[in-house]
């Protein structure tokens, strides 16, 4: 087993338009800096790619060019890479959303340096041993839909609100740590996934990695030079908590808390020196969301438009179009296997509850899923959240037709149980 990383500042310039919000933002201040990360495994003849961005999402035309690019350059070929986003929300715009407009120039400059980190990864190769550990964190991360008494559900809800009623699912308190050490027993880098919304900075015009990069710059501090995050299916969680009137942790804290999970996972993990890899994918197609006119108007029962709804009322028409020339949408589902230990990638925001989904039926593989990967669809609620609307499962914060979700975890369930035959620590 080999293994190797590499980073790349891609802080973007005072001005540009940031990433994740309705409204256009624009960066007046840089907190800290914002990288691409990269990681290649390599074990006998497999190699695999894992490439990271301190950014919202992963669109799939960048996706698409940057897999040609590594292909072209290094001979790797593009079902063997991953292209993940943090959604951290204080980063450059890289892809449109309602008024949030890219700049060419940093998506393009955001492109190279992922090519350009995955062939410094590429370099530095070097046997490693590596291990596997989990544990629970449960401090910051919250549910975010509400449960109303009227039976819908709202988005960023309190329970100071007399109509709150219950939390409408889980969390998914897994902190999962993918370590990787030299020959000499130090840690090079590992891969952290766990599932929360990274969006506390970017509205006020702050350029930040947000707490994924407080988190990445506390363990280098403390010998662990390369963090790459993963995020989890984090579509309805953020740290902002319901039970105390929304209030949320600042990044330094929540970052302090995950980099102290993370060495508690180092602490406890068994290391090896073999790993059986491996990889593969299907392309799903997904059938759009059928809007009513009411849902189109932003009407019908359970809606909820954040900022402006006036914004949503300029970019359904253009989404409209798209869907009708689409006629569906396509999701690619990517698996990586490290012997018992499977990584299903998921293009969008997807719901924790489909997100436990996938870990319990891949047991007895142990499973974690990585969302915002290899595309941006979106929003992907499980079934129940569009009986109940929110902000999720409004149009068109969601483009796909209830049990797409289900669809997808479904689709990744099958892919791990295809795993090869691998030992079991």
């Amino acid at each position: 087993m080999k293994a190797g990383f590499a980073a790349i500042d891609v802080t973007p310039p005072l001005g540009i338009c940031l990433g994740g919000w309705i409204k256009h933002v624009s960066g007046t201040e840089v907190l800290d800096p914002v990288f691409v990360r990269a990681c290649v495994l390599e074990s006998g003849r497999e190699r695999l790619g894992l490439l990271q961005i301190d950014g919202v999402r992963a669109p799939w035309t960048m996706v698409c060019a940057v897999r040609r690019a590594i292909e072209e350059r290094y001979g790797l070929p593009g079902g063997r890479l991953v292209v993940a986003a943090t959604h951290n929300h204080a980063s450059g715009a890289i892809s449109e959303s309602f008024e949030a407009k890219p700049d060419p120039a940093y998506a393009a400059t955001v492109r190279d340096a992922l090519v350009s980190a995955f062939g410094q990864a590429l370099e530095r190769l070097e046997p490693v041993e590596w291990g596997l550990a989990s544990v629970p964190e449960f401090r910051f991360a919250h549910n975010r839909r509400v449960r109303q008494r009227d039976g819908t559900t709202r988005t960023h809800g309190k329970f100071s609100d007399p109509g709150a009623l219950c939390y409408e699912g889980p969390v998914d308190p897994e902190v999962a740590v993918l370590g990787f050490r030299n020959a000499r027993g130090k840690v090079l880098g590992v891969w952290v996934n766990y599932a929360c919304h990274p969006a506390d900075n970017g509205i006020n015009g702050k350029i930040s990695a947000g707490w994924p990069g407080a988190m990445a710059k506390l363990l280098a501090e403390r010998g662990v030079p390369d963090a790459v995050f993963l995020n989890g299916a984090a579509g309805n969680i953020a740290t902002s908590d319901p039970a105390n009137d929304g209030r949320k942790l600042g990044i330094g804290e929540i970052g302090a808390m995950l980099a102290a999970d993370v060495q508690q996972a180092l602490e406890k993990m068994t290391w090896r020196k073999e790993a059986v890899l491996a990889a593969r994918a299907r392309t799903v197609e997904l059938p759009y969301f059928r809007a009513s006119a009411e849902q189109i108007a932003g009407t019908s029962r359970g809606t909820q438009r954040f900022i402006n709804p006036a914004l949503y009322d300029q970019a359904i028409p253009s989404v409209l179009a798209k869907m009708e020339r689409n006629g569906c949408a396509r999701a690619e589902v990517q698996i990586f296997d490290l012997d018992e230990c499977s990584i299903a990638t998921i293009p969008g925001e997807f719901f924790v509850e489909l997100g436990l989904a996938v870990k319990e039926g891949a047991h007895p593989r142990k499973a974690l899923v990585v969302a915002y990967a290899n595309g941006a669809l979106g929003y992907i609620p499980h079934r129940e959240a569009y009986e109940r609307g929110g902000y999720e499962a409004t149009f068109p914060g969601t483009v796909l037709a209830a049990g797409g979700g289900e669809q997808l975890a479904e689709t990744a369930i099958e892919l791990i149980r295809q795993a090869p035959s691998a030992k079991t620590s």
